[in-house]
């Protein structure tokens, strides 16, 4: 796979800014006047309990729900008037399982650069890149629903890179996986980072997870980011010895609650007891 990571960052001074950004449902203000800037090539990490607003603010982002206030733009591109550019520039991998089980890991992967729009003659070179990178030529050929849960999820994240994104939005990418399969999921993705100069945009309930892996996070309640920093800074705020779980609790007034199946995953992707 090959980038020119300095010339992409070149092009814009934040991979994501917020203004003002808004999102009602009626009385209720899912996001509230939301203020956000992420540098390129950051690896950003969003905190907050459930129902803080952190689903209503990726969902605009990646254009699949309309602001009712504020602008955003995302690798350059307003997410109101330039929503088709901004799909072209970025990757999702969301909670929910994306991989069809049915079908083997070059089958899924060849469903996706179709809907891509990526041309017959790219579309089995870029698949070959994404089956070596993400290591996993050895199963290319069998059925999805005989993966262990980190080859599930480096095959979803394999999924969002066929189109090359500038952005890639990672919605609890490590949930209910067992650790050495978490380390290979972040080994990638570092490695992306490093290879073209990509944003990763992560949400996550792992407080440890963030805290190893993220330069900037930011705690969301009730609509509204309540501290931003990275995670030394913060837990210097909050006190001597403070873990990032401590920051989290006290940042938002709520203790942490871990959701956490291949079946499970498709409505919330409890894991768990399923994969790993």
């Amino acid at each position: 796979m090959s980038s020119d990571a300095d010339a992409r960052s070149a092009l814009v001074k934040a991979a994501i800014e917020t203004t003002d950004l808004s999102r009602h449902f009626g009385t209720l203000a899912a996001v509230d006047s939301l203020d956000l800037s992420v540098a390129p090539g950051a690896l950003f990490g969003l905190l907050g309990p459930n129902g803080a607003g952190k689903s209503t603010l990726i969902k605009m982002l990646i254009t699949l729900l309309p602001p009712t206030g504020g602008t955003a733009t995302v690798a350059g591109c307003d997410i109101r008037h330039q929503a088709v550019d901004v799909r072209r520039r970025i990757g999702y991998v969301p909670q929910s399982l994306s991989a069809d089980g049915a079908l083997t890991g070059r089958e899924n992967l060849e469903l996706f650069a179709k809907l891509y729009g990526i041309s017959r003659r790219e579309r089995a070179q870029r698949i070959d890149e994404v089956l070596a990178f993400m290591k996993l030529e050895d199963v290319a050929h069998t059925l999805v629903q005989r993966y262990s849960g980190g080859m599930i999820r480096r095959l979803e994240i394999g999924q969002s890179l066929l189109h090359y994104p500038r952005v890639l939005f990672l919605d609890e990418p490590t949930v209910g996986l067992d650790p050495l399969a978490r380390q290979a999921v972040w080994e990638r993705l570092h490695a992306l980072r490093d290879a073209h100069g990509m944003t990763l945009f992560m949400t996550t309930h792992d407080m440890e997870e963030a805290d190893r892996l993220c330069e900037t996070v930011a705690i969301m309640t009730r609509g509204r980011v309540v501290a931003l920093g990275s995670p030394t800074e913060l837990k210097a705020r909050v006190g001597e010895e403070a873990s990032l779980g401590d920051v989290f609790a006290y940042f938002s007034g709520e203790s942490l609650d871990h959701e956490g199946d291949y079946r499970g995953t498709r409505s919330t992707r409890r894991t768990a007891s399923r994969l790993g």
